[in-house]
């Protein structure tokens, strides 16, 4: 089955308009409209399909879409075994080509197709093997594994050989932590009570309704108005008991020296960490700020944002995160995200992913389920975002059961879409668009 060969790549740019209601909301994105690239590989095995998407927040998707419409011509025509017994090399061929390489590399829209592109073969591999991504990895021989990370530029802060040594020694009780992550699941905590632009009335009922469903570990939007984040953070602090965790994500608002000063205000509320203090570039600053801010128990969180596994090994070797949020559309695909996860492992730096928008619950749940089985083999201090928000337009919807995400069974990487949702919300000629638009004459 590894002979299919992949005879046509299509892509569509599928926007929700969340802004509507202001979901997704914070201090630097104020009107979201969660929206992805979507991406779906052809195969001469016509039933046979991969699906990958990335997301994005409304404007600009158009380009996401373009670049992925440049990258397809090095696609078409692989088959998947080429692709999987040389992934590193077809890795390199999408986001080193000699000439796109130019408007990266590595980073930016660019980055992102590759990882649309990427996702729909990790899925279509997944699907070949009829098992679930997080399976698929966590089956895998280390040697394998190691095949598909590109280590140009890590080998000062993580070899081949300490990669290695790490998915070898996580072979150790892995069948028992499988057992009990489809058992119990895996640790989730929500953002979708507080929300920058909700209402005091929606952060109330929200937050009740998921302590009723028993949530223990909430997030806040601050960095707009720092006596509203004091007045907000004091609500939900009450609401949620002091025993309850709290984290609070400024999404890149504030200067460095700012940072440190809001942050220090907000302390008597026992945040676990601040998410996106700053700049997501600037790694010397998140380094001041971890500094600042680690007498008060206070730890930096970052990487929903950041380009590319080169940037987690500055970020782990200047010590500027005490926890590492991984997103699955963001850096290139599965193969940047587990060269991420075995720095973490090294550095000793608990990984809690970046989820929600559309899709990122459903793909991101397989990566952490691995770190967790094979790699860090700790839930300590580690967690991963869940979103209540456009799941049903998903074949394979993320599954939340006691606050816990539960291990996906259906073959590949959760990524494949309702056709009908696709076609609604196609932008800007799908049915939910052309309503808006009529609306706004």
């Amino acid at each position: 089955m590894l002979a299919i060969k992949i005879i046509n790549v299509s892509v569509r740019d599928v926007r929700f308009p969340t802004s509507l209601e202001q979901h997704g909301s914070d201090a630097m994105h104020t009107d979201p409209d969660y929206s992805v690239a979507y991406v779906v590989l052809e195969t001469d095995k016509a039933e046979l399909k991969g699906y990958g998407l990335t997301f994005t927040v409304g404007r600009g998707t158009e380009i996401v879409v373009c670049a992925v419409k440049a990258l397809s011509t090095l696609v078409v025509g692989k088959t998947l075994e080429e692709i999987t017994s040389d992934f590193r090399g077809f890795y390199r061929l999408l986001s080193s080509d000699g000439q796109m390489r130019w408007i990266g590399p590595e980073k930016g829209v660019i980055h992102l197709a590759t990882a649309a592109i990427l996702n729909a073969v990790w899925d279509l591999w997944a699907r070949v093997e009829k098992k679930p991504l997080w399976k698929l990895l966590v089956d895998m021989d280390p040697e394998k594994l190691i095949s598909c990370i590109d280590f140009r530029y890590l080998t000062d802060a993580l070899t081949e050989q300490e990669a290695l040594d790490i998915l070898v020694k996580g072979k150790k009780d892995q069948k028992s932590r499988e057992e009990e992550m489809l058992k119990e699941g895996y640790p989730a905590y929500t953002t979708s009570c507080a929300w920058l632009g909700y209402t005091d009335q929606q952060l109330t009922q929200l937050c009740n309704e998921a302590l009723a469903q028993g949530w223990t570990k909430f997030k806040v939007k601050v960095g707009a108005d720092l006596q509203d984040d004091i007045r907000r953070c004091s609500l939900i602090r009450k609401l949620i008991g002091p025993n309850n965790t709290l984290m609070i994500d400024a999404n890149q608002r504030w200067d460095v020296n700012e940072a440190i000063t809001w942050v220090t205000k907000l302390a008597e509320f026992q945040p676990l960490w601040i998410e996106e203090p700053t700049c997501p570039d600037d790694i010397l600053g998140h380094a001041s700020i971890s500094k600042a801010l680690a007498p008060l128990g206070i730890g930096v969180a970052s990487g929903e944002q950041c380009h590319n596994r080169v940037m987690f090994k500055q970020f782990l070797k200047a010590s500027a995160l005490q926890f590492v949020q991984i997103d699955s559309c963001r850096v290139g695909s599965v193969n940047e995200n587990l060269a991420t996860i075995l720095m973490a492992a090294k550095f000793n730096v608990p990984v809690c992913p970046h989820a929600g928008g559309v899709g990122l619950c459903e793909l991101v749940q397989h990566l952490i389920l691995f770190d967790y089985i094979s790699v860090s083999t700790s839930l300590s201090n580690r967690m991963c975002e869940f979103v209540d928000h456009l799941h049903e337009h998903f074949k394979s919807p993320t599954v939340i059961r006691n606050a816990k995400y539960i291990p996906p069974k259906d073959p590949g990487f959760s990524c494949e879409m309702l056709e009908e949702s696709v076609k609604k919300h196609q932008y800007p000629k799908g049915e939910v668009w052309r309503a808006i638009e009529k609306q706004q004459k």
